[in-house]
């Protein structure tokens, strides 16, 4: 019992006990609590003090401008014042000046205007004077007196006339002269003619065999794709190609060239090479056509019409070349149009391009201005430069300045000693004319004229032909040369009908 007593007893004790410690625990954290607040309050006044000092002094610094540039403002308002004063007082000065001034000039013209009545009056008097002495009114006296004057220096005056006619046109011939020479001199090129044939180096006379071939087949094959005649002779090293057209001469050429070179010559190698070499050709033409437009300073053409520019390079007129002398043309047309003022950009052009349907006239019926004009319409070039083009053989009238120039520069070109030869050209258009009547025949595919016009082959589609029906194709293009042609000796008409077939084993 005792001991139960004491247990409540220590119980009691220590409840009050722990009751007692946990209040004053409470205290104390309120206490410092209380404390820190009133710590932060302090700070905070502390910085609220100072932002209310710093935003004072930004204030004052603030007004203190603003009081300097508002004084500023004030002296340079005060200097424009002073600025507008003095010219408020030029400008017064100034309209007084010019208001004296005009009162001058008003006096001044008052005066002038009484002396011209005054001398109006004058005149009115002596016309009077002189009408109550002579009884003439002045139209008629002004009559006799030119017919007075007219009689007494007519002989005089026409001879003065006509010596001014005839020192005129000395003086516009020596200029017209100066003006062709100073044109001349600046592009003074030479000439050389070309031929009709190509000589071809070989190293051994024991090549010739091999061109012609077993039964002369390589050399067939080589004048049959070519048109040109391959001539083998005696001459040593060398090989002859003639041709008229120096395109194809210039294909055989490079051909038999390569196949030296290479040693492989037979029908099929030969094909290759010829077509191997047309390719070559092609380029080169594009190539001499864009040389041509660079070296006169022509740009913007269409590249097709480069192309038949290039093709010029292997046309010939009496002997010339074509795309040499229409280079020659543009440069003295240029010049000539700059020593008398006129366009020379479209004077180089129309001279470049004043020969341009002879690059197709063998393919095209028209004359070469003709074909020219349409060429340079489809290709959009300027119409100016076709007016100054076209006129150059005078089948057109002169449209302006310029196309006399290309006419006149064009007969410089051609009159040039040495530039061209009549005999070239008659042969030429003698082989183009037989070449012609023989593609007339619809069942013609090629035809080539070699031996100078002395023989034409003639290749047919054997599909369209028989060979009966070639014996009387032969027949008929004979009859047609006969009778539309005119040539010493006699042609030979050759029908080449050939059936080739292939088949290849896989």
């Amino acid at each position: 019992m005792t001991v139960f007593l004491l247990a409540v007893l220590f119980l009691v004790i220590g409840s009050v006990g722990g009751y007692l410690a946990q209040n004053f625990w409470s205290q104390k954290k309120q206490e410092g609590a209380l404390n820190k607040a009133d710590k932060i309050m302090d700070d905070a006044r502390s910085e609220a003090k100072d932002l209310i000092l710093s935003a004072k002094e930004k204030a004052v610094k603030a007004l203190s401008e603003i009081k300097k540039e508002e004084q500023m403002r004030r002296r340079q308002m005060d200097k424009t014042e002073e600025r507008l004063e003095k010219m408020e007082g030029n400008i017064s000065r100034r309209e007084e000046d010019t208001r004296r001034e005009w009162d001058g000039l008003k006096r001044k013209a008052g005066e002038v205007d009484k002396i011209k009545t005054e001398v109006q009056e004058l005149r009115q008097e002596a016309l009077d004077k002189l009408r109550t002495i002579t009884k003439l009114s002045p139209e008629k006296a002004k009559e006799l007196l030119f017919k007075s004057v007219e009689k007494d220096y007519e002989e005089e005056v026409r001879n003065y006339v006509a010596g001014l006619e005839k020192r005129k046109k000395l003086a516009l011939d020596d200029k017209a002269r100066e003006i062709m020479t100073s044109a001349i001199q600046r592009y003074a090129a030479g000439h050389v003619v070309d031929h009709t044939t190509s000589t071809v180096s070989i190293g051994s006379d024991e090549v010739k065999g091999r061109i012609i071939g077993r039964e002369g087949r390589n050399i067939n094959t080589i004048e049959r794709l070519t048109g040109a005649e391959i001539i083998v002779d005696d001459t040593p090293q060398a090989i002859v190609v003639s041709a008229f057209d120096p395109i194809r001469r210039e294909i055989a050429k490079q051909t038999l060239e390569r196949l030296v070179a290479d040693g492989r010559i037979h029908p099929a190698r030969i094909e290759e090479t010829i077509l191997e070499v047309k390719r070559d050709i092609n380029k080169k033409i594009t190539e001499a056509g864009e040389a041509a437009m660079y070296e006169i300073g022509v740009t913007g053409l269409d590249p097709r019409l480069v192309k038949l520019l290039g093709r010029l390079r292997y046309r010939t007129s009496y002997g010339q070349n074509i795309l040499l002398h229409s280079i020659e043309v543009a440069h003295l047309s240029g010049a000539l149009a700059a020593e008398l003022g006129f366009d020379i950009a479209v004077a180089k052009k129309a001279g470049l391009l004043h020969d341009i349907g002879k690059a197709i006239d063998r393919e095209v019926q028209g004359t070469h201005v003709e074909i020219g004009i349409n060429i340079l319409k489809k290709f959009g070039i300027a119409e100016k430069v076709i007016d100054a083009m076209k006129s150059h053989h005078e089948d057109y009238p002169f449209a302006s300045p310029e196309a006399s120039l290309v006419a006149s520069a064009d007969a410089i070109s051609a009159a040039r000693p040495g530039a061209r030869r009549d005999s070239v050209e008659n042969y030429l258009k003698r082989i183009e004319e037989i070449e012609e009547i023989a593609m007339s025949f619809p069942e013609v595919e090629k035809t080539y004229a070699i031996q100078a016009g002395r023989e034409v082959r003639i290749f047919v589609s054997p599909e369209k032909i028989s060979d009966l029906d070639s014996v009387k194709l032969a027949r008929s293009v004979a009859d047609k040369i006969e009778e539309n042609l005119k040539y010493p000796g006699e042609i030979k008409v050759v029908i080449i009908r050939e059936t080739r077939v292939m088949e290849y084993a896989r």
